[in-house]
């Protein structure tokens, strides 16, 4: 459960918050230059490396959130949950449920 829930929240993550992050990569390889763009100022042209950074930075704890729920999930499949049943509780050709019933028969 806590896996499907890591991942759900890397992808909720990406998904609202990832296009402020998106034009760094766009902005370094056309123009050369990047701008810090803000609602009440005018753009401000900053270091493109700072930019790319961020964006690393990001998709790094993008990918560590969906990273540890796939590994969450694969360790509850891989889980020890079927080697910790009870002696009394196993069925099979070695042990039957029914002890008694065997006993009767003869």
């Amino acid at each position: 459960m806590i896996g499907i829930g890591l991942i759900f929240v890397g992808f909720l993550i990406l998904g609202t918050m990832g296009h402020e992050y998106q034009a760094g990569t766009l902005e370094s390889s056309e123009f050369g230059t990047c701008y810090e763009y803000s609602a009440d100022k005018p753009p401000v042209e900053i270091n493109c490396s700072f930019k790319i950074f961020d964006q690393i930075a990001f998709f790094a704890v993008v990918i560590a959130f969906i990273g540890l729920g796939i590994i969450a999930l694969v360790k509850g499949v891989k889980g020890d949950w079927d080697s910790r049943v009870k002696p009394e509780d196993l069925v099979g050709p070695s042990r039957n449920q029914n002890d008694d019933s065997e006993e009767k028969d003869k």
